[in-house]
């Protein structure tokens, strides 16, 4: 005998709000190409430790695909392809829309840098026959996370004479790596007295990097020179070009797959370069698109989005207005035309600490990519706030292409917050939404997602280039 639904549970049906788990409702095939696509994806996080070698990566991936670099003035057609490098810290890219520019472009913004630990403008020094760096740390860390764990160091060093070196130690099979040191348990009866917020101290974030002296019984300071001898030898550097260098602390381990099942990706700098990766793959993977769609790298997220290279810069504006001219059209008209989403994550429920978060408006693991309507802290501080009409146009261009997604809000109100790059574009005059994957541990060395969750976003961005 058959059993019919009843009233209510036809009407629930029809007025309730259903999550969908990705793993239920996502086909066999489905979750083949959310594993392989993830495959690709773990390979770029590991090449892709800093923003400077996430633009790198992403110029080389992108020329591969047919993209050249943008010069103002030129003729540019349906399907034409292009890059904008900004310092080689922050980056552009564009395929020319079948449809008038002057109708606006879809935008996708995202940020390529993560927090780590800077080495000071004078970083080398000795201190009882160790050699360390000192690091002033990058962006919002639990300091306790960056103790005794491997680290390797990346950047650039600028010469006396004016050449560059690029530095890349401790991420291959052979390469040293080097640590902060944290203080035993049989002699930590004070500081575990101290907050998880005190119990590191910013001026003890100091890097190992050495501990044996140049053999000479005269001089002093034997370690630090043993060192720079090292340095010198492999970089031609002296201690000076310090001082004109970028070189950062980062986790040395590789992004691994988590759990037997293979379901999540854990890694050093999921946020944000998690939805750079899926909004920049998504157009490498575009037809010519109806309308013109821009994918923006931006560096400094971390620290407020300020400097050069982040996203309040002229960069971005500047280039909208150069394309815009390259039609014969006004700069102004296309930014208020066009449409954003602000590719950044946001903070999965974590079981394990559950009263942060408030249940009904939180996202979830494997239930696909979030949107997060607004951001800020507390009282909504620091946030663009999406209109209720373009929310409501991404929703549907989600639906309409069987995008998994969901809603997300960072936290219980009062517990703190956070922002993204969205309130930048928004100053542009251009709608914005932010739009990502939840993260696990974020801000963490090792930030965990889920897989179908990556997948998810990549799809999402996919529809948004082709709506």
């Amino acid at each position: 005998m058959e059993n019919k639904k009843t009233e209510a549970q036809l009407l629930k049906e029809k007025l309730f709000m259903e999550r969908k788990h990705g793993g239920l409702v996502l086909s066999e095939a489905e979750l083949s190409e959310v594993q392989a696509y993830c495959e690709d994806y773990k390979a770029f996080l590991d090449d892709a430790k800093t923003e400077r070698e996430a633009v790198t990566r992403a110029i080389k991936m992108a020329e591969e695909k047919g993209f050249v670099p943008f010069v103002r003035g030129t003729a540019y057609k349906p399907g034409d392809k292009v890059y904008m490098n900004n310092r080689g810290k922050a980056i552009i890219f564009a395929v020319v829309g079948m449809e008038t520019i002057e109708n606006g472009v879809n935008l996708m913004t995202a940020h390529i840098d993560s927090p780590r630990l800077d080495l000071k403008v004078n970083p080398l020094y000795e201190d009882n026959e160790i050699g360390y760096f000192k690091t002033h740390y990058y962006g919002g860390i639990k300091k306790y996370q960056w103790t005794a764990i491997p680290l390797s160091l990346h950047g650039v060093i600028i010469r006396a004479d004016g050449t560059s070196v690029t530095v890349r130690v401790g991420e291959d099979a052979g390469d040293p790596v080097f640590c902060v040191t944290d203080l035993l348990p049989h002699l930590a009866a004070d500081q575990v007295k101290l907050s998880l917020h005190e119990g590191i101290k910013g001026e003890q974030l100091n890097v190992l990097i050495g501990s044996h002296p140049f053999r000479d019984d005269e001089a002093s300071e034997r370690v630090k020179l043993n060192l720079m001898k090292a340095l010198f030898e492999k970089y031609g550097i002296v201690e000076k070009d310090f001082r004109a260098a970028e070189l950062t602390a980062v986790p040395a381990f590789p992004a691994k797959d988590i759990g037997f099942d293979r379901s999540l990706v854990g890694a050093y700098g999921q946020d944000d370069r998690v939805c750079a990766y899926t909004a920049f793959t998504a157009l490498l993977d575009a037809e010519t698109p109806r309308r013109t769609a821009v994918v923006v790298m931006a560096d400094k997220e971390e620290t407020g989005s300020e400097g050069t290279t982040g996203m309040s810069a002229a960069y971005l504006p500047n280039f909208l207005k150069d394309l815009a001219e390259c039609f014969g059209q006004n700069g102004r008209v296309v930014m208020s035309n066009s449409k954003c989403l602000s590719a950044d994550v946001n903070a999965a429920f974590d079981p394990n600490f559950p009263e942060v978060n408030e249940p009904r408006n939180t996202c979830y693991v494997n239930y696909g990519a979030v949107i997060t309507k607004y951001t800020g802290a507390r009282g909504k501080s620091g946030t663009s706030d999406a209109s209720a009409e373009f929310a409501g146009e991404v929703q549907h261009m989600l639906d309409k292409n069987n995008v998994l997604w969901q809603t997300g809000e960072l936290g219980k109100v009062d517990q703190g917050g956070g922002g993204t790059v969205a309130f930048c574009t928004a100053a542009l005059d251009i709608d914005t939404i932010d739009i990502g994957v939840p993260v696990l541990s974020m801000h963490s060395p090792f930030e965990v997602t889920s897989k179908i969750d990556v997948y998810s976003t990549y799809r999402a961005f996919c529809a948004f280039i082709a709506s």
